[in-house]
């Protein structure tokens, strides 16, 4: 059932809509997600921790929700903002609408929206603080002046809010046959909110995977055994994350194989002496151009980041390996010196295209040459 309800945004720009889901206020960074499909995946994924999504697509819901798909084990967004939305959708894979899965997981969100006018005006203005929320429970002043309030994604660390309390292993394959891996070869996925088919394609091209919180430490990792270890994706601000910057910076000490997608990519880079920047609006879609920059072919990328490496701080044992072909932002590093590198994108894609998991194959190679030693 809908209710009147308002979004807000922190320059005063004042939207109106009908709310669905939980009806409530909630606060975030406002961006926008211009994938057609993968709604389910998008609104599951960790990386959107205390951010608000505005499809660009303008019907949401078409295919209802399904119980193979999420990302994650609940919604991260803090609310969605449509332009329609489908309340009875046809698809032989749902068991549940949009809006029940929002009820369930008290998440809040508005249709109704001019989201062509809305993304327009974070292209021109960037990413803003907003607030989203039930008329009966603020009035517009109230709205705009809870949107002000919000203290942003810049030095916020968020990584370990996300992350999984206790160790576990994961070993099954990508949707639909979710095989069993066979290889002996065991890695350490480091999840500072790691999306499952990332683990799915990790236990596909490499062997065993076992998934650690943010901070654990570097010792308690080494009693793993690990052929090589991994670093998430995840949300917020990557400079924070001393924790695991300083983890990095040790494994880089032992040659051992490191792969980084997203905030891994990040810390990675910040580990090597490089230096991040938040962005005006980041990358969040699943159409955008990639090059890689030792073969010039182009890829069609899965992306979802707010933060990016500053491509001119890279020292001299590090070689940047992809840009974006949308803004020239870097989009991939490579060691000189050392058998670790990383993508800003998303591999995995989920939803997105697959062009680029050539990039697990290449982790895999790493580290069968590095078990032989």
């Amino acid at each position: 059932m809908s209710f009147p309800a308002i979004l807000a945004l922190e320059d005063g720009s004042i939207f109106y809509g009908d709310g669905f889901g939980e009806e409530k206020i909630e606060v975030g960074e406002i961006v926008f997600n211009t994938s057609m499909t993968g709604y389910q995946e998008i609104i599951t994924d960790p990386s959107y921790k205390k951010q608000i999504i505005t499809f660009t697509h303008p019907h949401i819901g078409n295919t209802g929700i399904n119980d193979d798909d999420n990302e994650s084990s609940q919604i991260h967004a803090s609310g969605i903002v449509i332009n329609e939305f489908c309340e009875k959708p046809s698809n032989w894979r749902s068991s549940k609408t949009l809006e029940e899965f929002l009820i369930e997981e008290k998440v809040i969100a508005i249709s109704g929206i001019n989201t062509r006018k809305l993304t327009s005006l974070l292209r021109d203005k960037g990413s803003m603080n907003s607030c989203i929320a039930s008329l009966s429970h603020v009035t517009e002043d109230e709205a705009i002046k809870k949107a002000k309030g919000f203290s942003g994604l810049k030095g916020l660390d968020l990584a370990k809010v996300v992350s999984i309390k206790d160790r576990y292993e994961w070993n099954q394959g990508v949707w639909p046959e979710h095989n069993i891996s066979s290889s002996k070869l065991s890695i350490v996925a480091y999840d500072f909110g790691i999306k499952a088919n990332i683990l799915r394609l990790l236990s596909d091209h490499v062997g065993t995977v076992n998934v650690v919180n943010a901070e654990t430490p570097f010792e308690e990792v080494l009693k793993l055994s690990p052929n090589g270890i991994f670093l998430s994706n995840g949300p917020g601000d990557p400079e924070p994350c001393k924790y695991a910057i300083e983890n990095i910076k040790k494994f880089l000490e032992l040659n051992i194989p490191i792969f980084g997608i997203c905030l891994g990519h990040q810390l990675l880079a910040l580990a090597g002496g490089a230096k991040t920047f938040k962005m005006k609006f980041g990358h969040h879609g699943a159409n955008h151009p990639v090059q890689d920059l030792t073969t010039k072919e182009v890829f069609i990328t899965s992306q979802n980041h707010g933060f990016a490496v500053d491509l001119e701080s890279l020292p001299n044992n590090i070689k940047p390996s992809h840009i974006s072909l949308f803004d020239g932002s870097l989009q991939g590093i490579e060691f000189n010196d050392m058998p670790a590198f990383s993508f800003q994108g998303h591999p995995e894609a989920s939803p997105g295209p697959q062009e680029i998991q050539s990039l697990f194959n290449k982790f895999r190679i790493m580290v069968e040459e590095h078990a032989k030693t």
